[in-house]
This record gives structure tokens, sequence and C-alpha cells, in this order.
């Protein structure tokens, strides 16, 4: 009679630690270890749907981080914002938005096509690639010029499905300066072959995915992996790979894979608190956030489909957090979900206040604990 593999157990606790260790929370990265483009790669990109998240995301995860170096590389092109996994809007290295753009295709850009089908009856598909990649191609166009030009091709189409199909049939960056800091810009696309002035790389590997998710995000299960990247069926390349990764169970006895050699801190492991852009992968990559996430505070970090900036204490999602900023002001209201020791609270505020150091340029700045008015 065969018997059930066991491994051994990583705690809930454990998972924390070793889940933050990887995306550079529990400690930031000091900058002999780890350049800001370093870190978008490591990361496997960052979370950009809105502007700020991506410099709020690296001044969480490295050490002495400042905004304009991250400006700067999208500036120079070293980066550059663009749908990628989930068909979702992430930062990325100029070589990962050539490379995971193929890789996610099939997970994100497509799944979401498959959304807007029914506005699209009477559209040729070929068509509309070949002429998006056109005006595109011929300059940087912002989203109303792009669906004009496509509605005159189309004429009572859904205009809103005529954009996406283009999203989502193309490898549109979104062009600077859009995305600088300090700086503004309605959202204009061209294609990353033409922005980058290289093409496409072949999607990479199943395995070699496998190994950067693990080092990002480990130790995880497939299904986690696959909630991070919107693909399935990957269970072969896990399979695959098994003979060098080391595998545990969680406490619901769920295998997870890991590298052998990342970093598995102990569950004591203190874990300063931070302060989390809204959408942040932490929150999102993973298909039990329990590691992250405590069940009783699941569902408390959006309002409507619109999700709140969220801090970390001892860990795990400890509340929300705001910033409201004028030219001279920079106040910090920081909402508890439960009630903090004073020397979380201590720790909670001076986190806040370096923050507020890092990323803004006011003169007077504030953290203040209590509930967001209305």
């Amino acid at each position: 009679m065969a018997t059930k593999t066991t491994h051994p157990v990583l705690s809930n606790r454990a998972l924390n630690r070793a889940t933050l260790e990887r995306q550079l929370l529990l400690r930031r990265a000091p900058r002999a270890e780890m350049s800001v483009a370093g870190a978008v790669r490591h990361l496997v990109g960052l979370q950009a749907q809105n502007v700020k998240p991506p410099y709020y995301a690296l001044a969480a995860r490295l050490d002495a981080f400042d905004p304009r170096e991250l400006s700067a590389l999208m500036a120079s092109r070293e980066v550059a914002r663009m749908v990628t996994i989930r068909s979702t809007l992430h930062t990325h290295t100029a070589e990962d938005c050539l490379a995971l753009r193929p890789f996610a295709q099939s997970g994100g850009p497509e799944r979401e096509l498959k959304l807007f089908r029914n506005g699209l009856s009477g559209v040729d598909l070929d068509r509309l690639t070949a002429l998006s990649r056109e005006l595109v191609e011929e300059r940087p166009r912002p989203v109303k010029e792009l669906r004009e030009a496509l509605l005159k091709e189309w004429p009572g189409t859904e205009p809103l499905a005529l954009t996406v199909a283009a999203r989502c049939l193309l490898p549109l960056v979104q062009v600077t300066p859009r995305g600088l800091w300090g700086s503004s810009g309605q959202v204009a696309l061209t294609t990353a072959e033409q922005w980058f002035g290289r093409p496409l790389e072949p999607s990479p590997e199943p395995v070699t995915m496998v190994r950067r998710y693990l080092a990002a995000f480990g130790p995880a299960s497939v299904k986690d992996m696959q909630t991070w990247c919107g693909l399935t069926r990957l269970r072969e390349p896990f399979e695959r790979l098994r003979p060098e990764l080391v595998t545990f169970q969680d406490e619901k006895g769920v295998e997870l894979f890991d590298l052998p050699d990342a970093p598995r801190p102990d569950a004591g492991t203190p874990a300063p608190p931070r302060f989390l852009p809204e959408f942040d992968n932490l929150l999102l990559s993973h298909a039990d956030r329990s590691r992250v996430v405590p069940d009783d505070v699941r569902g408390r970090t959006w309002k409507g489909n619109q999700p709140y900036r969220v801090f970390l204490s001892d860990g795990f999602l400890g509340g929300l957090w705001r910033l409201d900023e004028s030219k001279d002001t920079a106040v910090m209201t920081v909402q508890p979900f439960l009630e903090l020791t004073r020397a979380q609270r201590a720790a909670v505020a001076e986190e806040g206040e370096a923050v507020l150091a890092t990323m803004t340029s006011a003169e007077t700045r504030d953290v203040r604990f209590g509930e967001f008015a209305d």
C-alpha cells in the first residue's frame, strides 16, 4: 500500500518571514547589494496601475532610495511601464518588457481580450493589430487619439473594446513623461519594439519563470504561481524542477516548493513596519494570502473596486494609510486594524516619518493615527 509523502511543515509565520525576505521587506536591501534596476528585475516587476506605487514599493525595499533614481531609469528607457502579468500595468526592466509580455500573453492579455469579444463583432483583429501598430509606431499616440483613429475604421464599434484589443494584441509601452517622478503627462502608447529599438525576446522557458517566481515570492505552491501570472497547467515545470528544489508543506498540508539556497529566516525574526502602495504584488501573488493577510482582515483593504494603501506590522497586514499633500505640508493618516502596543505604535510612526522624508518635499510632515474621514 502506497504511503503519502510528507514534507517538513513551514508555519504561517515562517512563510511570512521567508516571503518578506524575498520581497526585500524584512530588511531593506543595501545599495551595495541591490541597485534600483536590480530590485525591479528581482521582484519581476512592480504593479503600476497608478504612477506613484512603484516608487513607494521601492522606498519600502531599498536602503537610501531616491525616487529620482527610478525616474532616471525610466527616462533613459532602462525601465518602462507596460501590461504584462495578469494583464495589469507593471514597471519592468527593458529586458523583462521584451520577454515577459510573450510569457504573460495567454494568461493575461488574451484572457482579457475574450471579455470584450462581444464589443468586437465584425472587427478583423489582424487588421486592427496592423493598423494600431502603424499608428503608434508613427509616433506615440494618446489613448483618445488611437481610439478615434480605430473608430474611423470600425464606426459603431464599442470604443473601449477597440483600445483594449489594441493593448491586448500589441506589446504597448506607456511612454514618458508619463510615470516620471514629479512630472505629469497623459497616457501615450507605442510598441515595446519601437521604444527599445529591438524585437521582442522569445518567451522564457516555464522552468526559468518558476525559479524567478520562487526567488521573489517563495516558498510557494503551483497554485500560488498560477495566481501570480494567470497561467494554468504549471504543474509540469514544477515537476521537471523537483529534483533541484526543496519541498515543504504549509499548516494546511499544501505542498510548497522552494529554491534550496533561498533564504528562510527563523519564524521569530523581527519584522519592522513597512508602508506599501496600493496594488503591491506582495498582496496579490499567492492563492493563499494568509502568509501576509490574516483571515480576520481579508476584504478590508478595498473600497468598491479601489484598493487602499496598507502597512505591515510584525510582518502581517496591520492596517491602512493615506497621504494628504499640499505644497508645504504632508500628513500621513494611519488606520490600524487592531490596537497596537506602545512599541508597535512608535515603530509605525517612525517608519511613516521616514517614508515622508523620502517621498515628499514638504517642510511640514506629520504622522497621525485615526480613522479616515469620508
